[in-house]
């Protein structure tokens, strides 16, 4: 079920045969956002509409503040400043009000609504939200400007970076994230949550940005139906990497879209697109905890040769 498509989501002009782990073409990904927070880039985002962006909500443990907040579209390369890039301030922020409360990284979400509404472009568009009872595919894209590995930022020309990963069964991804303790992990996978992972080529989030979308093709719409959450240390043999499960927060966006207004003009700050940053890399300096991928403490994964061996033919057969 594909539900009713929007002719102003999740068509982006480029199209044809994709190959991952490697530069996206440009305008392949419109809705693709990254999030500044005090100038620095800290994670990725998504555009979900004209007015309103979706990240991770573990992104924002610093600051509650929508002023210290910018949000990036249009760009292809992070630090090329273009034309058709624009700088979104922020006017209003939701972060979910039980982001990590009863369970690890549960709850990860969040709304930013903007100051102006984006012009739909080739180079911007949103992502179309999915239906609540939508079903995730076997395969599906993750992008963003993130670390190449555990200790290396993406480098010069900081290009977009595109994968395809599988989408696991519930159950295995339960099975990986198993504790070694009598009571069970105190990491583990619950209704608002997904996995996906691609064991054969090493595709994760943990090369990933924090907050940024992952995206399914469905009847040649892209919906987002995951926001990057958490993942095991990369130093670790690969495993699935967490989503955030957008069918699960569908009413919980919808309600805060309806009860919120557009800001009044004499709210709205001068437009200024300049780059929040004119030089060097996207860097994590003095905001460790933001734009990293959450990581348990320790690995407390339960990885058994069983397990592997029917997480690796889940994949396989995918």
């Amino acid at each position: 079920m594909a539900g009713t498509v929007s002719t102003e989501c999740g068509k982006p002009s480029v199209s044809g045969k994709i190959f991952g782990g490697r530069d996206a073409p440009e305008m392949r990904w419109p809705w693709q956002a990254a999030l500044y927070y005090q100038g620095i880039h800290i994670c990725g985002a998504v555009l979900i509409n004209t007015s309103w962006v979706a990240s991770a909500a573990h992104c924002f443990q610093k600051s509650h503040n929508p002023a210290d907040y910018q949000v990036l579209l249009g760009y292809h390369r992070l630090k090329t400043h273009t034309a058709h890039g624009r700088t979104a301030t922020v006017y209003r922020l939701f972060v979910h009000t039980d982001f990590n409360k009863h369970y690890f990284m549960g709850r990860d979400i969040t709304l930013l609504q903007l100051h102006r509404p984006m012009k739909i472009s080739t180079y911007i568009q949103p992502a179309c939200l999915p239906n609540s009872d939508m079903h995730l595919p076997s395969h599906c894209w993750i992008t963003g400007w993130g670390m190449v590995t555990e200790e290396v930022m993406l480098g010069p020309p900081y290009t977009l970076q595109e994968a395809e990963v599988g989408i696991l069964e519930s159950n295995l991804c339960k099975l990986y994230f198993q504790g070694p303790g009598p009571e069970g992990s105190e990491y583990s996978i619950h209704e608002d949550m997904f996995c996906a992972a691609d064991f054969r080529t090493g595709k994760s989030v943990c090369r990933g940005d924090s907050g940024g979308p992952l995206v399914c093709k469905l009847n040649n719409t892209w919906y987002l139906m995951g926001l990057s959450s958490w993942s095991l240390p990369c130093q670790q043999p690969i495993g699935p990497s967490v989503f955030t499960r957008i069918t699960y927060f569908s009413q919980w966006i919808a309600r805060h879209q309806a009860g919120s207004p557009p800001p009044k003009p004499s709210d709205i700050p001068p437009e200024d697109n300049r780059h929040p940053q004119s030089s060097g890399p996207p860097t994590l300096t003095n905001v460790t905890s933001l734009g990293n991928v959450p990581q348990p403490r320790s690995f407390q994964a339960l990885v058994t040769s069983q397990v592997s061996c029917l997480l690796l033919t889940a994949l396989w057969m995918l």
